[in-house]
């Protein structure tokens, strides 16, 4: 029984951390759903006035971008702000064909006019943020926009944020992410599904009660003062932009969310790409939780619910973790509820825990009906997403875990940029894309067993105990077969 008794407590205590972040959520929802009805006025720059217009510096982290490069310059040159006001920096790192191509595109760019600088470094020392804190040093603006290489503002960008800094607490203005190619394919429209809810609902539900949140890394500007004050890039986490926005919050500065304003980006379409952003964003963000937990917990400005927010916020790649330990110990759990009787009352208490899942179904709804709007036929569109989403992103719970143990560890490793394709309709091709991994993760064979074992567990729901089977796992060991079944396979076979 010492054995079934550890499973027991462990199971619960997973589910009870699922249960709490699920409530956070809630609370998020009832923010967000406050903050649509309320319209909070902000003081602005009138950017018609010549004495209003800040000195404004584009930076653009690259990294051996051959195949988005041109779109980006090309794009960036189209902002609409006085050009003696305005100054563009490309930090490139890279170290292959890219770099000749982009230098010779930034010299023809700059025989219009524009205050465009190529800049590069001898060594790659703390990755992106090392770029942009290089980069820092020479730059002209007293605001620091940052665009990653996928990115593609409206020529109108600026004159949507700049004005927002007339509030001198304000060290951060952020964008909500578009998707250029949200339709692509399933990978695609689950990606979407994901960011969406971030973009709606935590970011607008944290920021409008004045909790944490966190620059996304592209499609943002930063005061430099603030990057300053707060201790300037540091690249000892995989997220940068997380470790910089808690530390410029602890200094208490403000951010400033604009939902309204959208900055479309590519998703990844590839799986090896996804896993590859996943693992980094996941692993950031433990290794962000050790480093800025007892700053948080010590800080004597913020309230304790700003502090509970924060924490979770925080531990939000931890959930994997936690529906993994949930997901592989939901087998032995079947076997322990049809052996002992005497546990009966502990089952009904913890079927309980399935509120959460309800509690996910009517937030990420809200943000669904933001972008699709109402009635029964997207209602139905959306169930289907749902669980579609839910069973990928408990697919990818074995390799995103394993990246939260690393963060939680302290192991270090590599900054692994997510490869562009420039991809933006089904007419187009990821194959042949010379930055695609092509070697195969020996966790991949630990996924496709996983798919076996959770086949195995809707084989038990006929067969375990003596009253005809038990069912009451079976859906949600299906969506773990599913989940883990298309992680699996696109791994195997989405390769280049």
């Amino acid at each position: 029984m010492i054995l079934e008794t550890l499973i027991l407590i462990v199971y619960s205590a997973a589910l009870i951390m699922i249960f709490m972040y699920a409530l956070a959520q809630l609370n998020l929802l009832f923010n967000y759903l406050r903050a649509r009805k309320t319209q909070k006025d902000s003081p602005k720059f009138d950017l018609n006035k010549s004495d209003e217009v800040p000195y404004v510096t584009v930076q653009l982290p690259v990294y051996n971008e051959m195949y988005v490069m041109e779109r980006l310059l090309s794009n960036i040159a189209k902002l609409e702000y006085p050009k003696d006001k305005l100054e563009i920096q490309v930090l490139d790192d890279s170290t292959d064909e890219s770099f000749a191509k982009t230098a010779a595109q930034v010299a023809e760019l700059q025989k219009t006019g524009l205050d465009i600088i190529h800049l590069s470094r001898e060594d790659r020392v703390g990755f992106k943020a090392g770029a942009l804190k290089e980069g820092l040093k020479t730059a002209k603006g007293e605001y620091i926009a940052i665009f990653d290489a996928d990115f593609l503002p409206q020529p109108d960008w600026l004159k949507k944020t700049i004005p927002y800094f007339k509030d001198e607490q304000v060290g951060v203005v952020q964008t909500r992410w578009g998707h250029l190619n949200r339709d692509y394919s399933l990978l695609t429209r689950v990606q979407a599904f994901a960011l969406d809810a971030h973009f709606t609902l935590e970011q607008v539900g944290r920021n409008s009660q004045g909790h944490f949140i966190n620059f996304n890394g592209t499609a943002g500007v930063w005061r430099k003062q603030c990057i300053i004050d707060a201790g300037n890039w540091e690249g000892d986490t995989l997220t940068e932009d997380l470790d910089l926005s808690y530390r410029a919050q602890l200094k208490d500065w403000k951010f400033k969310y604009l939902e309204e304003v959208e900055t479309p980006a590519e998703l990844p379409v590839v799986i090896s790409a996804a896993r590859s952003q996943q693992f980094r964003w996941n692993k950031g963000g433990a290794e962000n939780f050790r480093k800025m937990l007892s700053r948080l917990l010590k800080s004597q400005n913020i309230s304790a619910k700003t502090k509970v927010h924060g924490i979770l916020h925080l531990l939000n790649s931890t959930m994997f973790l936690n529906v993994l330990i949930v997901a592989i110990l939901s087998i032995p759990i079947l076997y322990i509820k049809n052996e002992y009787e005497h546990l009966k009352v502990y089952f009904v208490v913890m079927s309980f825990f399935v509120i959460s899942t309800v509690i996910f179904f009517i937030c990420y709804w809200f943000t669904y009906r933001n972008i699709y709007g109402g009635g029964w036929k997207n209602f139905l569109e959306y169930v289907g997403m749902f669980f579609t989403f839910f069973s990928v992103a408990m697919g990818f719970s074995l390799h995103n875990s394993i990246a939260v143990l690393e963060g939680h560890l302290g192991k270090k490793s590599e900054f692994i940029r997510t490869p562009k394709f420039n991809i933006s309709s089904l007419k187009d091709s990821w194959k042949g894309n010379k930055y695609l991994r092509k070697n195969l993760s020996p966790n991949i064979i630990i996924e496709g067993l996983l798919m076996l074992y959770f086949g195995f567990g809707m084989y038990l729901a006929f067969v375990v105990g003596d009253q005809g089977g038990d069912f009451g796992l079976f859906p949600f060991h299906l969506m773990l077969f599913i989940g883990f079944g298309y992680v699996f396979f696109k791994s195997l076979f989405s390769r280049a």
